[in-house]
């Protein structure tokens, strides 16, 4: 300031003082105090650094401009460059360049102001300009100011380079202020080693050059390496804080995080706004809402930020009650929600399935302007119909965004692919490959569109991916590996899958998870057994996951003694306490083994009301030992849950079918439930071919037929006896067998005879469970055509050769 005032004191203010005191009126009432001050030029100089402070419009700051050009003023360079100041801070580039152009001794402070304005206005590639122009035409040198500015305007790592080289030039890059920018630089566009390099070398370190250094190590996301750093730090500041409980988050040492909690309770930071945010932040991502809450209840002032912090830590950890309820608090404290509070607000409404809530979202975003504007507003609300199940709303919001990104896709990919929408799912990926090049996939695309592939057998289609992943170096990578792992698993390529499992990392429970639900789909208990004992061996620790793949592993197997050893040792051994999904796995291991009254008493020992699950798992046991009577008892416990669900009232009128009581199947299909029509697919000269249950609109439906009757008249001689109980109408013998003829699985593998080669394997996936006719059929159909089927329903695999099925019969 003090050199300021001397630049100033040259300056011409005599005569000037009436135009001062009217600029002085137009600004504010204390102009009258100011008005009689006309000796000294220090305190004019005063008076008119007063005046820039009532500038708070562009109106105001031309009216000041005219004032000091008809006072002359304005030839004084101290004045005319806090002109240019004024004139970055109220937005106007233009008017600040020709401020500035009209200057005629611009000094160094006059250059700092009109770099460091373009800096603030985000001109990064004008600063640079400005800066280059400065160097070569001014005859001046930089100081300390100048080199922070614009370093901040370098948006490589070149243009840094050369600015660190002036400098070393100048000897200003040991000044603190510069060493701290140039860290920032090496972060963001260099090596992190090289700023690593540059802040060891540095003879004195202020707060401000260990905050660079610490941030710099958690944006270029190397958390670990910041929370080593901080162990030398003796004092730390609100920015240290911050900075840090970003990288334990990140990192996962939520303990390091309470410990920073407790030091900035110690010397009172907390009370700072913007740690209690951070803090809320870390609590959060530990699941520790205990915390969260507490924190926030402490904070005496709150900012939006604080409440969106808040409802995003219940609904990223699945409270989404809490969290709505908050959102309530909020509007009644009447602070207005932004873009990240309607993010928050759509995840919460999807976990309540809110579907008339989501909607509310959408109409406020669109009310707004987020919903075109914004595209990150655009996916959340393409997520949410997504989780809602509203496959047709996402899509058409997805088909609304006037500029999608890669996530955009992604989330419409995965949208349809977890509502079981795989065909839809590779359709859309294939439309954004036709993009070209606007779009690159990323990690994020390949782990939607595999499990699409996955789910509707696309075998082709997820090979020609994997070679895409494989010409760039993609498969090594965790997710994506275990992603393309499952795939093969999944289309029946068990080979494939374990051969990509030994490529990636395995130091997660991921990729171990993934191959233990593999083996388990295609009936190897035993090895999904060894599987585990392997990854204990190996130190990965099992997580709730890992028992879900093993205890539905052991159903499929009927491996009940191995279940019941997995389902104690998760408790005692991981301190797992088992879920609603660990319970239904151990009601269907007890089911499919036949022991029907064990798997009822379980139920109702459970420390946990049991859900649809658990009694629908034992309602389809019942079905297929049929047991009508504790199948009736299943189906009233799981009406009362959800009543609604039409697969469950399908399920007890196919077991009343099979059993020949046609009164119960008439009384549930008088209430006008529709069952989910069966169909098969196949991939065929890559193509997929549908089939549906009885459907006769296929163009090779005669040659498909033809065959079905010649396959039935060389069973029948080899000892094949139709099964009528699981026809599910009331008819003649000879009107079930063409029903059991035509179901879905029996068209695809008749098609498959007709249009691939002698004794190629067929390959088809169902999405019902195969009925127990048609096990019996496709065995006789691998014995006769000698070709290998393998069949995946919706509950396992199947591999039929020679007249015997993998499964032993056993499903």
């Amino acid at each position: 300031m003090l050199r300021l005032f001397q630049t100033c004191k040259g300056g011409r203010f005599t005569g000037a003082l009436q135009s001062v005191g009217a600029v002085l009126r137009e600004f504010s009432a204390s102009a009258n105090a100011l008005q009689d001050s006309r000796t000294e030029h220090g305190i004019e100089v005063k008076n008119v650094h007063m005046l820039f402070r009532y500038c708070t419009k562009l109106q105001s700051a031309k009216c000041l401009h005219a004032r000091l050009i008809v006072s002359q003023a304005i030839q004084n360079v101290c004045i005319s460059a806090k002109l240019v100041n004024l004139y970055c801070y109220l937005g106007n580039l233009v008017l600040a360049r020709r401020a500035f152009n009209n200057i005629q001794n611009r000094d160094v402070y006059a250059w700092n102001a009109m770099i460091s304005g373009y800096v603030r206005l985000g001109s990064s590639s004008e600063a640079i300009r400005c800066f280059s122009l400065f160097m070569m035409t001014s005859g001046l040198q930089p100081d300390y100011r100048t080199f922070p500015s614009v370093l901040k305007a370098c948006r490589s790592l070149l243009d840094g380079m050369k600015i660190h080289c002036s400098a070393l030039k100048f000897g200003f890059v040991w000044d603190v202020f510069v060493a701290a920018s140039l860290i920032h630089l090496y972060c963001r566009y260099g090596p992190v080693a090289n700023a690593r390099m540059l802040f060891d070398e540095m003879p004195v370190r202020d707060m401000g050059s260990w905050n660079a250094m610490i941030s710099g190590y958690c944006q270029s996301g190397n958390a670990k390496e910041a929370l080593t750093l901080s162990k030398e730090l003796k004092v730390m500041d609100a920015v240290t804080i911050v900075s840090l409980l970003a990288a334990c988050t990140e990192a996962g040492e939520f303990i390091r995080g309470v410990l920073i909690h407790l030091y900035s309770i110690k010397h009172g930071l907390d009370s700072e706004l913007f740690v209690s945010n951070k803090l809320i932040d870390m609590y959060a991502e530990s699941g520790n809402l205990k915390s969260c809450q507490k924190v926030f209840d402490r904070m005496l002032v709150r900012d939006l930020i604080s409440w969106n912090s808040i409802i995003k830590a219940y609904e990223l950890n699945e409270q989404p009650l809490r969290a709505l309820r908050l959102f309530e608090e909020m509007q009644l404290n009447r602070v207005q929600p932004d873009c990240l509070t309607l993010i928050s607000l759509a995840s919460t409404l999807a976990q309540l399935g809110d579907v008339r809530g989501g909607r509310s979202v959408q109409g406020f975003t669109l009310r707004k302007g987020w919903l075109l504007e914004d595209i990150t507003v655009g996916n959340t609300v393409v997520d949410m119909y997504a989780k809602l199940g509203l496959v047709d709303s996402a899509r058409a919001v997805f088909d609304w965004l006037p500029n999608k990104d890669v996530i955009s896709w992604n989330t419409i990919i995965s949208g349809y692919a977890q509502n079981g929408f795989a065909t839809e799912a590779i359709e859309m990926y294939n439309k954004m490959e036709e993009e070209g090049g606007e779009i690159t996939p990323n990690q994020g695309t390949w782990v939607s569109v595999l499990p699409a592939c996955s789910q509707s057998g696309a075998l082709r289609q997820g090979m020609k991916i994997h070679g895409r992943l494989l010409k760039n170096g993609l498969c090594s990578d965790v997710f994506i590996g275990t992603s393309l792992a499952d795939m093969y698993g999944k289309c029946g390529r068990l080979e494939d899958a374990l051969s990509l499992f030994y490529q990636i990392p395995r130091v997660s429970s991921v990729p171990w998870n993934t191959l233990i639900a593999c083996h388990g789909l295609h009936g190897h208990g035993e090895k999904a057994m060894m599987l585990f004992r392997k990854m204990l061996d190996e130190g990965v620790k099992p997580d709730h996951i890992t028992f879900v793949t093993l205890l539905s592993a052991c159903s499929h197997s009927g491996l009940v003694d191995e279940g019941q050893w997995c389902f104690e040792m998760m408790q005692t051994d991981y301190g797992i306490a088992p879920s609603l999904k660990h319970y239904g796995c151990m009601v269907d291991l007890f089911g499919r083994a036949g022991q029907l009254e064990t798997a009822f008493s379980f139920i109702k020992t459970m420390p946990i009301q049991p859900d649809a699950s658990i009694w629908g798992a034992l309602l389809g046991a019942c079905r297929v030992h049929g047991n009508v009577d504790l199948g009736k008892i299943a189906s009233e416990h799981l009406f009362e849950v959800e009543p609604e669900h039409v697969g469950y009232h399908v399920l007890l009128s196919n077991m009343y079918a099979s059993a020949g009581k046609w009164e119960g199947v008439d009384e549930i299909r008088g209430k006008g439930l529709r069952k989910t029509p069966g169909w098969s697919s196949m991939e065929v000269n890559n193509k997929v071919e549908v089939f549906y249950t009885g459907n006769q609109t296929h163009p090779m439906y005669e040659e498909i037929y033809k065959e079905l009757t010649l396959l039935h008249e060389k069973m029948k001689m080899i000892g094949y006896v139709p099964d009528h109980r699981f026809v599910l109408q009331d008819v003649e013998d000879d009107e079930k067998e063409h029903i059991l003829m035509s179901h879905s699985e029996r068209l695809a593998i008749a098609f498959a005879l007709i249009t691939t080669p002698p004794k190629t394997r067929i390959q088809i996936f169902k999405n019902l469970r195969v009925c127990s006719d048609c096990h019996s059929v496709t065995k006789f159909i691998s014995r006769i055509t000698e070709r290998e089927i393998v069949v995946r329903d919706s509950n396992r695999f199947h591999h039929f050769k020679d007249g015997v099925c993998s499964c032993g019969d056993y499903w």
